[in-house]
């Protein structure tokens, strides 16, 4: 399923067929927080009423514009009796609070939420259960603010790259696996929203997915198509790149825990 938002902003140019979009059922009054909320809320709701993991011939896909989209999908897994660990590719923490961050983004956000540092209470109002920070695996993410990683650091959440990734590292249990598409160089995926230099080379990314993937134990795998639609040409080649990983692609689909 795709969500076309980034944030609260529609976002039209995502890789995924409009028939499979969630969308809210009416645009929330308030702030962005409170709009925000309602499209989390709204994928919440879909995750959820879909048949438990298990009975899937493979993981749960959902490709939104954000990373606060994996909120969304962590809270409709538990929702239906599901309790995931995470593995987090990003060349970015998300591990800001609203003490630590120094823009306000709430894309800087989601990671520090589902491991239960949210002052500003998202997760409760999405019906989301901390996961705990030994269940949780950050790949990559260079590109940290200094207080962010001050935090990182004084915590339990693990830490690899790519390359380093192996079926070891893992967390045990079922995963749901985050990526956004920003870990990778940003040469190889040209108008990103915040691109990052240091990242590993696309394909060095695609495998490490696919050791995750063939551990049979993901649940849901969620695509953060983090680039710019205005962009244009950028944007479209992005586009092209991430197709051709396969990871939008349902007949490449890895089976679940079982079969």
């Amino acid at each position: 399923m795709g969500l076309p938002f980034h944030l609260d902003q529609p976002l039209p140019s995502l890789p995924v067929d409009p028939a499979c979009w969630v969308e809210p059922r009416a645009r929330a009054a308030g702030d962005q927080r409170d709009r925000v909320l309602e499209i989390q809320r709204c994928l919440g709701d879909a995750v959820a009423a879909g048949p438990p993991p298990p009975h899937r011939s493979a993981p749960l896909r959902v490709v939104p514009g954000d990373c606060v989209a994996a909120l969304g999908t962590l809270s409709g897994l538990q929702r239906r009796g599901v309790d995931p660990a995470i593995v987090w590719f990003d060349a970015h923490g998300d591990f800001n609070t609203p003490a630590t961050t120094r823009s306000g983004y709430l894309g800087g956000m989601p990671l520090a939420v589902a491991t239960g540092r949210d002052p500003a209470r998202i997760g409760p109002h999405l019906g989301l259960l901390p996961v705990p920070d030994a269940r949780v695996l950050l790949v990559g993410a260079p590109d940290l603010d200094p207080e962010e990683a001050e935090l990182l650091a004084a915590r339990a959440v693990r830490r690899t790259s790519a390359g380093g990734l192996s079926s070891d590292t893992l967390p045990s249990g079922p995963l749901h696996l985050h990526l956004d598409v920003d870990v990778a160089d940003p040469a190889d995926l040209p108008g990103l929203r915040c691109p990052a230099p240091g990242g590993p080379p696309l394909a060095d990314v695609a495998a490490a997915v696919g050791v995750v993937l063939g551990t049979g134990r993901v649940v849901a795998f969620s695509v953060a198509c983090t680039w710019v639609p205005a962009a244009g040409a950028a944007a479209a080649g992005a586009r092209a790149a991430v197709r051709r990983t396969g990871w939008m692609d349902p007949a490449l689909a890895v089976p679940g825990p079982d079969g």
